[in-house]
């Protein structure tokens, strides 16, 4: 699972780095690299988009953690 997660969170970041590049620079580089609406590059944006669904696990967790520790009177730093 703890490899999952780490996978997961770097295609993420290569989404969020991607979307940045073309927010700037008009680039998709996912599509510069396997070419525009290609299934390889189909394939690269499933995935991104599983693993950001796969990423709102622990984020989840950690809010229930936060609010856990705030109902107990602890700060969650």
């Amino acid at each position: 699972m703890k490899l999952l997660s780490i996978v997961t969170l770097v295609l993420v970041i290569v989404g969020g780095l991607n979307w940045g590049l073309v927010g700037l620079l008009g680039l998709d580089l996912v599509s510069a690299i396997f070419g525009a609406g290609s299934l390889l590059a189909r394939l690269v944006y499933v995935l991104v988009g599983l693993s950001a669904l796969w990423q709102l696990k622990p984020l989840s967790e950690a809010f229930r953690s936060r609010e856990a520790s705030a109902l107990s009177g602890h700060s969650a730093r």
